[in-house]
């Protein structure tokens, strides 16, 4: 008697490692392009797939369409000029890339910022953990169908939009960080409004992930889908949420804090499947997190200067004092002309981004431009596992699987 065969055992095979299904049940074989387009890939990623039937038995990821050469243009550049392109690796977080990218540079200066600047740059990151976490969360749910969950995603993102403006004078990409601190200090009210932000919030979170987290629909597309070991997301570099959704609980802001985090309590959320399902719960469960720390932040806001004082050579003067002083006027042409002087080193530092861990590795020969600047893009080392994570899935499964890894071609092409 012949041995039965379904296209459900081949795709158990070929996500096993195993091998095809017997010729006589094979189809010829398709190639099938997928992208570059939203929403489906996320933008510029391309998708190259080999078919059987719905069945993908080969899948290529190809990158590299919005390449700009950012690690080159920081060594025509001064410290602070790079800030703005910071802004477009992670374009969804750029405050928190900010707040990366200066860390990196003051560990080859010696310099510690005060409290109120770190507490700064710490309120500001978690903002945009939640900002970026909303549009990964509407994104995916639109990829799956869940129209309505993108509306009240893009609705709350709006107001961190206006909070974000007030703070900095721009909505998207923000520029907010200097070596050495801060552009300017919070506005007078500005944290109360944040206060009043993050309590409104969480009721409409609830609310938005209720439309999904017991929703049939979507538990048939992410339950089960895309399932990445611990050993695998180890072993492919994964660093964030898709780490962390695969049960392993590393979290930089616990294991090495920066910028404060110490002092803040918070958890670290870690899934048990590692499917799609478990990395829209981290998600979930992170955004929550981000609002405790945000609390805390408030409830004990240090005073004090909100840039590096004894850095005169490294952070500008705060502008009163520019339009009134001989002294820091010529201090502020020199930092805007020849930029930060910053002495001879070489740092590599890396914080936990909403994507996983953003890495600046900086070189510098002493003046005011870095002699070399290379950058770990958590999206591009995430896209790795790809070839692997998609092979033996339906193509239906396969917009689920690139919409629960949230990534970002900015920083991915860099």
């Amino acid at each position: 008697m012949a041995t039965e065969f379904s296209f459900q055992d081949n795709a158990a095979r070929a996500a096993a490692g195993g091998t095809e299904a017997p010729a006589e049940f094979q189809t010829e074989k398709m190639s099938l392009s997928m992208g570059p387009s939203h929403p489906s890939t996320h933008g510029v990623l391309r998708l190259q797939m080999e078919l059987d039937g719905e069945i993908l038995t080969k899948a290529e990821p190809v990158i590299g369409y919005l390449h700009r050469g950012d690690e080159k243009i920081a060594e025509n550049m001064t410290y602070n000029q790079f800030v703005p392109y910071t802004d477009r690796l992670d374009y969804l977080a750029p405050l928190a890339n900010n707040m990366a990218y200066a860390i990196a540079v003051e560990k080859i200066a010696g310099l510690t910022v005060p409290p109120r600047c770190q507490a700064i740059r710490v309120i500001t990151a978690e903002m945009a953990r939640i900002s970026s976490h909303l549009m990964g969360l509407g994104a995916f749910g639109l990829d799956v169908g869940a129209w309505t969950v993108l509306l009240y995603t893009l609705n709350e993102r709006e107001k961190l939009y206006k909070l974000f403006e007030e703070l900095t004078g721009a909505r998207f990409t923000t520029s907010y960080t200097r070596i050495g601190g801060v552009t300017r200090d919070v506005p007078e009210g500005w944290l109360g409004r944040v206060g009043e932000f993050c309590d409104q919030f969480l009721p409409i979170l609830e609310e938005t992930l209720a439309l999904l987290t017991r929703n049939k629909i979507f538990m048939d597309r992410t339950v089960g889908i895309g399932v990445i070991s611990r050993e695998d997301a180890l072993g492919y570099g994964l660093t964030g949420p898709n780490l962390r959704g695969s049960g392993v609980a590393l979290d930089l802001r616990k294991d090495k804090p920066y910028s404060g985090y110490e002092n803040y309590e918070f958890d670290v959320p870690v899934g048990t499947q590692g499917d799609c399902y478990d990395r829209y719960l981290v998600r979930g469960e992170e955004m929550r997190q981000s609002v405790r720390i945000i609390r805390q932040i408030i409830a004990k806001f240090p005073d004090g200067p909100w840039y590096a004082t004894d850095a005169k050579k490294i952070h500008a003067p705060p502008k009163d004092k520019i339009l009134s002083s001989m002294e820091e006027l010529i201090q502020n042409f020199m930092l805007v002309t020849e930029g930060p002087q910053i002495p001879p080193g070489e740092v590599y530092f890396e914080a936990e981004n909403p994507k996983g861990i953003l890495g600046f590795y900086v070189v510098s020969k002493g003046g005011g431009v870095p002699y070399r600047l290379k950058i770990r893009a958590p999206s591009f080392c995430n896209l790795s596992i790809l070839p692997k994570l998609c092979v033996g899935n339906l193509i239906s499964d396969v917009v689920a699987i690139l919409g629960s890894l949230d990534f970002v071609m900015g920083e991915c092409d860099r």
